[in-house]
């Protein structure tokens, strides 16, 4: 018998925040966005090679921020064209997504653009990686916000994992994809809040980046997105501060909501404070 201790496989995730213990040390294929929150937590997790969702790419190239993040570990990165697989799908990236951009530790290893998800996870496995530790999340991710005589309270949220059970009847601006993971609605959000904000992430194949949105209005809950190019994906406060919404379910339309609004005013709005 040898000694020498097998290696974890390739796992298949729709989210970064949703593994166990068996991510230490296994290379991922995950339907994440490529931003930097989304990699941190893969790598707090113990994941040793990535593949992410470029989401649209977005303001900034936020959806790609993942892949200079992970460098600097030395961990192996690379996102999926959002055009390729719907975000929030890891069957469907491994299935037929499409590399569209590699950082310089998974290039090292072969992996380039144009490549499959499924090839690119297997150069990263066979290369036999250790975990890193990444530290801390690089910035606060979660902040309460009270607007002037506002009936309720803004909650400005980097990953939507991170909505709280006190959070009912708030209104939720996440960092995060538009996309229902493994297409189950109940992922849109863990609890009813007044009304959620996501980035539409590009909206991307199969109108991937919008789910969640006929998912909310199921539970009267108001939703919408922000284009991904006026906002950086993964970044809460950056859709508070320059996000313009791009849709809206049938719940906040009804509220008065539209696309094109500024997601600031859609704030007030759904707060019912003073403009």
């Amino acid at each position: 018998m040898s000694g020498t201790m097998a290696r974890p496989g390739v796992l298949v995730l729709d989210s970064v925040t949703r593994f166990g213990p068996e991510a230490h040390g296994a290379v991922a294929i995950a339907a994440s966005h490529g931003g930097v929150i989304a990699a941190h937590m893969a790598l707090a997790g113990g994941i040793v090679g990535l593949l992410l969702n470029d989401a649209g790419i977005g303001l900034d190239q936020a959806g790609l921020g993942g892949l200079a993040y992970c460098d600097r570990f030395g961990v192996p990165c690379a996102v999926v064209d959002h055009r390729s697989a719907r975000i929030g799908d890891g069957a469907d990236h491994a299935a037929r997504g499409l590399v569209s951009r590699a950082n310089a530790a998974a290039t090292r290893l072969g992996v380039q653009p144009g490549m499959p998800a499924r090839e690119a996870a297997e150069r990263m496995q066979a290369a036999a990686l250790a975990p890193v530790f990444p530290g801390p999340l690089p910035a606060e991710a979660r902040e309460t916000v009270a607007l002037a005589g506002a009936l309720r309270p803004l909650v400005l949220i980097d990953s939507v994992s991170l909505v709280q059970p006190g959070d009912v009847g708030a209104v939720a601006f996440t960092g995060s994809h538009g996309g229902l993971l493994g297409g189950r609605p109940e992922t849109a959000i863990k609890v009813d809040v007044f009304a959620a904000l996501y980035n539409d992430a590009g909206i991307g194949a199969d109108e991937a980046g919008l789910s969640r949105l006929p998912a909310l209005d199921a539970r009267g809950i108001a939703g919408a997105t922000v284009a991904a190019m006026s906002a950086r994906i993964g970044d809460a406060h950056s859709a508070y501060a320059t996000g313009v919404l791009s849709h809206v379910n049938h719940t906040a339309e009804m509220l008065g909501a539209w696309a094109g609004m500024r997601a600031r005013d859609f704030a007030v709005l759904m707060c019912g404070a003073i403009p």
